[in-house]
C-alpha cells in the first residue's frame, strides 16, 4: 500500500488502483456525512479535484492522487457515508482506477514514511 501527503491510501489490485482516505484523514474530519463520488469512465488527471466529501467538522476535497480512468466507485458510500469513518482501509474505499502511469506511485510513501508524517 501506498500513501499520499493528502491523506488518500492507494492499493494494487492487479491492473486498478484501489484508492481511499487514511483512518488519520477521518479522524481529522469527523462523522462523514455527505460523499461525492466521481463518474465511471472519467478520465482523471492526478491533482484534479474528483471527490467532494463533507462531515460533521468541515468539506474536503480528495484530488486524483494519480493519472488514469475511474473504473469503479464505492456506491455504498452514496448511501452510507460513514462506511468511510468505519472501515477506512477496507470497506471504505472510493473509487478504482485504471492508471494511464503506474510509476506516479513510486515516490509516494510506504506506511513507515506515513507513520512518521502523522506522528
Amino acid at each position: 500500500m501506498k500513501y499520499t501527503e493528502e491523506h488518500e491510501w492507494l492499493r494494487a489490485e492487479d491492473d486498478l488502483i484501489v484508492v481511499g482516505i487514511t483512518e488519520h484523514a477521518t479522524t481529522q474530519l469527523g462523522d462523514i456525512v455527505f460523499v461525492e463520488l466521481p463518474e465511471v469512465g472519467m478520465t482523471v488527471v492526478k491533482d484534479e479535484e474528483i471527490v467532494v466529501i463533507e462531515s460533521v467538522k468541515a468539506a474536503s476535497d480528495i484530488m486524483a492522487p494519480i493519472d488514469g480512468e475511474i473504473v469503479e466507485v464505492n456506491d455504498a458510500l452514496t448511501d452510507n457515508p460513514s462506511l468511510a469513518n468505519e472501515d477506512a482501509i477496507g470497506g471504505g474505499w472510493f473509487f478504482k482506477i485504471k492508471p494511464s502511469d503506474p510509476s506516479q506511485m513510486d515516490n509516494m510513501m510506504d506506511e513507515a514514511a506515513y507513520n512518521k508524517l502523522i506522528a
